[in-house]
């Protein structure tokens, strides 16, 4: 196990319903393989239900929401896909303002497949250079982000690192830049 990230607390933000598991999993063990604390940060308290795909997965155990928690408990941000989850939070006034002060704070954020719809919403993407699932292309375009077809993206130009995935075939590399990004 490393120390890169002893005494760093990592927030998983993920809506009550559709997460997509593997992407909520294997990030989350990166981050405690690193030394580092992950706290799973919803809309509601209570459990999470996740996916594989379109079957309903594992359920997980909030720690927090984001009525009671903001950034400074935090020392990144992680956001996993699936379709329903950023699809739910992006509509969420406070899952959108937990993302967005992430960015104003300078603080590291992850995020992973349909992840970035939820920073579309935040308006922290103009400027940035991502990848994404592929359907989100044209969104985040049109939001004025770069898009690249690439297994990982370290975006360093804007107010914080932003690193994004394509999909889980990209969870390995994802959570190697994630942790870097973080220990940084």
């Amino acid at each position: 196990m490393s120390t890169a990230l002893q005494g760093k607390t990592i927030a998983f933000l993920c809506a009550p319903e559709g997460t997509e598991q593997v992407e909520l999993t294997e990030p989350w063990k990166a981050v405690e393989g690193a030394g580092g604390r992950p706290r799973l940060v919803s809309t509601q308290s209570g459990r999470i239900q996740a996916f594989d795909h379109l079957d309903k997965g594992d359920t997980f155990p909030v720690d927090t929401t984001v009525d009671v928690s903001g950034h400074e408990e935090f020392d990144a941000l992680v956001l996993p896909g699936g379709v329903a989850n950023p699809d739910f939070l992006r509509t969420e006034p406070g899952a959108v303002a937990f993302a967005r002060s992430f960015f104003d704070a300078g603080k590291p954020v992850a995020a992973i497949c349909h992840a970035p719809w939820t920073l579309i919403e935040a308006d922290v993407v103009r400027g940035r250079t991502m990848t994404s699932w592929p359907s989100l292309r044209t969104d985040l375009l049109n939001a004025g982000a770069t898009w690249v077809d690439e297994e990982v993206k370290v975006c360093r130009s804007g107010p914080n690192v932003l690193v994004t995935s394509r999909r889980p075939d990209d969870l390995k590399a994802f959570g190697r830049a994630a942790i870097e990004a973080f220990t940084g």
